[in-house]
C-alpha cells in the first residue's frame, strides 16, 4: 500500500527576528494508493518542504504525515526520493549507483544485480550500465536517479522538479518515460513541478498550491484516458483546465507581490 494523508500540517522557519516565516498552514490532502498526484503553486510556496515533510527529511510545525496510517518520523525505504540534481554518486557506474540502495538491504549480490539491471532495462540505459555520471547527459543522469529509486521498491515516490534543469526536448522524453513506467509499476507519485503542461500531462489530479503560507486552494481530477500522448494539449479539456491553473496561480503570484511591496 502507498496512501499518503496530511492532516492540518504547518510549517514554521525561525530567522532570527521576532516574527517566524510560516512556510505551510494548515494544509491538508490525501494520496490514494497508486495514485499520481502533482502540486502545483508559485515560488516559495512550501512545495519542497512539504516533499521534505512526507520524505521524513523535516519535521512539522504543527500536525503530521501518515503513510498507510502510521505517523512517518524520518526517512525509510518505502518513500524514494527523485531531486533536481540527480544527486548521484560520481565515483560508482550507473549501475552500482542502481544496486546502492539495495546493497544497502543486505540483499543476495545476485538478486541485487539482477533487480538493478532491470530498471536500467527500463530506463533505456542498458548499453551504458558501465558508464559513470560525468559521462551522461543531464537526462541520462536523471533516468539513473528515477531507475534507482524504483529498483529499491518504495511505496512512495516523491519527485522534487526532477526534469526542471533540462531542455524541452529531453523534458518531454522524461515525462513520457516516467509516464509509461508508472503506467506498468503504479506506484504513489507526488510529483512537483511549475509546467502546467507536465502537471496535465503527468498527473490523476493536480493540487494547487496558494502563495505563502502554502495551502492547497485548488484539487483538479485530470480524468485523460491512459496511454496519454501529447496531443492532449490542444484538446478543448485540457485547455480548459490549463486556464483554471493560471488563473489561480495568477492571483496567488500577484497577492504574494503585493504583500512583498
Amino acid at each position: 500500500m502507498g496512501t499518503v494523508t496530511v492532516e492540518n500540517l504547518s510549517l514554521h522557519f525561525a530567522t532570527g527576528g521576532a516574527t517566524p516565516v510560516i512556510a505551510l498552514n494548515n494544509l491538508s490532502m490525501t494520496i490514494p494508493d497508486k495514485q499520481f498526484a502533482v502540486i502545483v503553486g508559485p515560488s516559495g510556496c512550501g512545495k519542497s518542504s512539504l516533499l521534505d515533510i512526507i520524505a521524513g527529511l523535516r519535521d512539522p510545525t504543527t500536525g503530521d504525515c501518515r503513510l498507510d496510517g502510521k505517523v512517518i518520523h524520518g526517512p525509510a525505504k518505502e518513500r524514494g526520493m527523485v531531486f533536481q540534481n540527480y544527486s548521484l554518486f560520481p565515483w560508482l557506474t550507473v549501475l552500482k549507483n542502481v544496486e546502492f540502495g539495495l546493497s544497502l538491504q543486505g540483499k543476495p549480490q545476485r538478486e541485487i544485480t539482477e533487480r538493478a539491471r532491470h530498471y536500467v532495462n527500463a530506463v533505456g540505459l542498458s548499453s551504458f550500465e558501465n558508464a559513470y555520471p560525468n559521462q551522461l547527459s543531464g537526462g541520462m543522469k536523471q533516468r539513473v536517479a528515477i531507475a534507482r529509486s524504483l529498483a529499491n521498491d518504495p511505496e512512495v515516490i516523491l519527485m522534487d522538479e526532477p526534469f526542471g534543469a533540462l531542455d524541452s526536448q529531453t523534458r518531454v522524453v522524461m515525462q513520457q518515460l516516467l509516464l509509461g513506467i508508472w503506467e506498468k509499476e503504479h506506484k504513489t507519485i507526488l510529483f512537483v513541478t511549475h509546467d502546467i503542461d507536465e502537471a496535465l500531462y503527468l498527473g490523476e489530479v493536480v493540487y494547487v498550491m496558494s502563495s505563502r503560507p502554502g495551502r492547497i486552494i485548488d484539487t483538479i481530477a485530470v480524468d485523460f484516458a491512459h496511454p496519454r500522448s501529447y496531443e492532449l494539449s490542444t484538446e478543448p479539456a485540457f485547455v480548459e483546465l490549463k486556464r483554471r491553473i493560471q488563473h489561480n496561480l495568477h492571483a496567488e503570484v500577484h497577492k504574494a507581490l503585493s504583500t512583498a511591496a
